[in-house]
């Protein structure tokens, strides 16, 4: 049952207000306006069913009792598990194995991986007496089973909101900070590798971390000698890739080197955002978007379909809402009590912020394209309904903190 002295009706509202400008956004997106003649797809009203869905699955979280909603976590991971591997056998849709299509609905178990992941990491991470290394283990090991299937699928993006919940799980499970440092310094040496002074200054600062965190000099020794050896092992490996290959990554970090390629969607999306100055060009006219220069404008590049109808303004507010939501997301997880639910809650923030952050980045030019939609916002069935599933999740633990110790 609903305690409504601890329900978070605030973080409730925030989500759903989302959702509504959710809808209104991919209702623009969906309409083209040239000449007086506007033509509308349906993705609009499908978005809206699927609103109306997500919010009945955010209700029946709710009033589910805990232990059988607990119960049910880790039987729902090995299904998910198994549906991970059946969709590899299904037909590909642009080039991917991503989706079950069930009488003209598309389910894209990725999605519901990503918070099963989450709550099954969060139990095993969580339980008493266990050293931080056996965390990092059990971790890793369980993160690593889907994400080795979706990134067969193939979809590469997914993957990194899967990494980013479980760094941010472990801190949450007060795993020292020197191990989070060692289990990224590798990601950061590949970065480094660009140049030998930022090789150089990096691997000084790493041990000087190390050193100051008194770690075993072969504990010490062991992780610099890796670092090193990645950073200097990078340069012979770009050189042994072929000339297109490297032309990918090239244009991967720089879409400007392909503007009509690889490069596309991002030049088109910064001339939206841009071209909406403060005020945005005006509901339903959006000259990139109804021209269609502006791909896969109702998913993944919603956002420059709001700046460049609403400007500025109307960006801020998406931003605003945003910024409301996770603010108030991370005050609740403040409040918890319980080990597990806290840092199932922290994953659960990460993957959503993080997936906030790479979406509106990639549509600002800031991080290349990686196909991930914008939470609450971009059009997709699976994505609504998991993300508002997760937001319940986080509510419903809320709803009784205090309760158990």
């Amino acid at each position: 049952m609903i305690n409504r002295k601890k329900f978070d009706f605030l973080l409730l509202a925030l989500m759903l207000l989302l959702i509504i400008l959710g809808c209104v956004a991919i209702y623009t997106a969906s309409s083209t306006l040239i000449g007086g003649q506007m033509s509308t797809q349906n993705y609009w009203w499908k978005q809206i069913i699927f609103s109306v869905l997500a919010i009945a699955a955010v209700v029946g979280v709710l009033y589910l009792p805990m232990p059988v909603f607990e119960l049910f976590i880790l039987p729902a991971f090995i299904l998910n598990i198994l549906a991970l591997v059946a969709v590899l056998f299904t037909p590909a849709v642009n080039g991917a194995h991503r989706w079950f299509n069930l009488g003209g609905i598309h389910l894209q178990p990725s999605e519901s991986a990503k918070l099963l992941s989450i709550l099954v990491v969060a139990r095993y991470i969580s339980k008493e007496g266990l050293n931080e290394y056996k965390q990092m283990f059990y971790g890793f090991f369980i993160m690593l089973v889907p994400i080795a299937l979706i990134m067969m699928e193939p979809d590469f993006g997914s993957t990194l909101l899967f990494w980013a919940a479980l760094i941010t799980m472990l801190v949450a499970a007060d795993l020292p900070l020197f191990l989070v440092l060692l289990l990224i310094s590798p990601v950061i040496s590949v970065v480094a590798s660009v140049h030998w002074l930022v090789i150089l200054v990096w691997n000084l600062l790493l041990i000087y971390l190390l050193i100051r965190s008194r770690l075993s000099w072969v504990t010490i020794t062991v992780a610099s000698i890796v670092n090193v050896f990645i950073s200097l092992i990078m340069p012979v490996f770009w050189v042994g890739l072929k000339d297109y290959q490297q032309n990918r990554i090239l244009t991967f970090i720089d879409p400007t080197r392909d503007p009509l390629g690889a490069g596309y969607q991002i030049i088109q999306a910064k001339i939206a955002i841009g071209s909406g100055y403060l005020n945005g060009k005006g509901w339903l006219l959006g000259t990139q978007k109804n021209m269609n220069f502006l791909p896969e404008h109702h998913t993944d590049f919603i956002f420059s379909v709001i700046g460049e109808e609403f400007g500025f303004l109307g960006s801020s507010l998406i931003l605003l809402v945003f910024a409301l939501f996770f603010g108030r997301l991370i005050f609740g997880i403040g409040q918890l009590k319980v080990r597990e639910r806290k840092v199932a809650a922290s994953g659960i923030m990460a993957y959503l912020m993080f997936q906030s952050f790479i979406n509106i980045g990639m549509n600002i030019g800031l991080v290349p394209a990686t196909g991930i939609p914008l939470p609450f916002i971009s059009y997709g069935g699976s994505n609504l309904l998991i993300n508002s599933v997760s937001v319940a999740v986080v509510l419903k633990y809320l709803n009784e903190r205090g309760f158990m110790k």
